[in-house]
């Protein structure tokens, strides 16, 4: 499967989240997005989907609110703790994106995304430890949503 990883503000491509992608045999693209530059990040993401053409495109925090922000060219989203309140985003996404969020997170709340799954019916799974989202349970969680057979510990 062909994916577009679009990173955290803190985060740089070769992450955790991307490399357990790879692992499972997927094709990553990680463009790297300028962090002081909202609007810059979501010409270089729509620039890589453009060109990439992936299946999915995976957004994990601030990169979840550039994935939003972007027209998918067809591939689904998945998003990873969104920070899409944060950035002003809208809300609108398509029927087929999923949601991947821990309660715990401090950095990104939880209720965004409840708020976010809810006005457009669409999966929010709850998974991770924590905002980074680099645990087991939250990396099993993300594969098996890009992978389309989501672990359904939903809402």
């Amino acid at each position: 499967m062909r994916i577009v990883f679009l990173d955290g503000l803190e985060s740089r491509p070769g992450g955790d989240k991307p490399r357990y992608l790879q692992s499972a045999g997927h094709e990553v693209h990680e463009p790297e997005l300028p962090k002081s530059d909202f609007e810059e990040s979501l010409f270089v993401a729509q620039d890589a989907v453009d060109n990439y053409i992936p299946d999915v495109i995976v957004g994990s925090s601030r990169g979840g609110a550039v994935a939003m922000g972007v027209n998918p060219r067809g591939a689904r989203l998945v998003l990873v703790a969104p920070a899409w309140n944060k950035y002003g985003n809208s809300a609108k996404i398509a029927r087929n994106s999923t949601i991947l969020h821990s309660e715990n997170d401090d950095t990104v709340p939880y209720d965004d995304s409840v708020l976010l799954s809810t006005l457009n019916k669409v999966k929010l799974i709850k998974a991770g430890e924590d905002h980074r989202m680099n645990d087991n349970d939250a990396l099993v969680a993300m594969l098996a949503a890009v992978e389309g057979h989501g672990k359904t510990k939903d809402r």
